[in-house]
């Protein structure tokens, strides 16, 4: 019963931690990531679609991103939607593909990006933390049901308060990496 509470907290603690790293992903750096496109959404036909159902996202060079549609009557819809989202881009078109060429940051949005990635850190741990809390409050309904004793609920929370330190240093690992990525010249 405690080894399946621990071993949930650890897979649920895990997936925050990879939904950090993966919100990371999305926060533009210098250089051209077809992770910056993962969660535009484009209305097509009506539907707020996801870009990956509609096209294909490739980086051309090293800032530079060509997306293919799949139908090209989605292609202005596509380019509205990336001139509408947050990433401060301007998409042409030629026809067939969708050129999407990423301006050098300026200082002033670098360090704007820094504290986005600061919150999505935060918001990570925050995550992490929670599942300790929710496997504590499971762990001492334990002892108060008498299915198994002080010492060993001790033990596992413990093990949690270590799992969750283990997961927080890792967020702010991968923080530290992004914020060096986007302070880089």
């Amino acid at each position: 019963m405690i080894a399946d509470v621990i071993s949930d907290a650890g897979r649920r603690m895990d997936r925050a931690v990879e939904n950090s790293a993966a919100e990371f992903q999305t926060i533009r750096t210098g250089r051209a990531n077809p992770a910056l496109f993962e969660r535009l959404e484009v209305l097509y036909y009506g539907n707020p679609t996801p870009l990956q159902s509609l096209a294909s996202v490739v980086v051309r060079e090293a800032r530079t991103i060509m997306i293919t549609p799949y139908d090209r009557s989605a292609m202005s819809a596509i380019e509205k939607a990336i001139r509408n989202s947050d990433l401060g881009v301007n998409p042409s078109d030629d026809g067939a593909v969708i050129i999407v060429n990423l301006p050098e940051l300026t200082a002033e949005r670098r360090k704007e990006y820094v504290k986005l990635a600061r919150n999505r850190a935060e918001e990570g741990r925050v995550a992490v933390r929670q599942v300790r809390h929710k496997a504590r409050e499971t762990l001492a309904r334990i002892v108060k049901d008498g299915e198994a004793g002080e010492d060993e609920v001790d033990k596992a929370q413990a093990k949690l308060d270590s799992m969750t330190k283990s997961r927080v240093a890792k967020i702010d690992e991968l923080l530290a990496h992004k914020e060096a990525e986007l302070l880089e010249v």
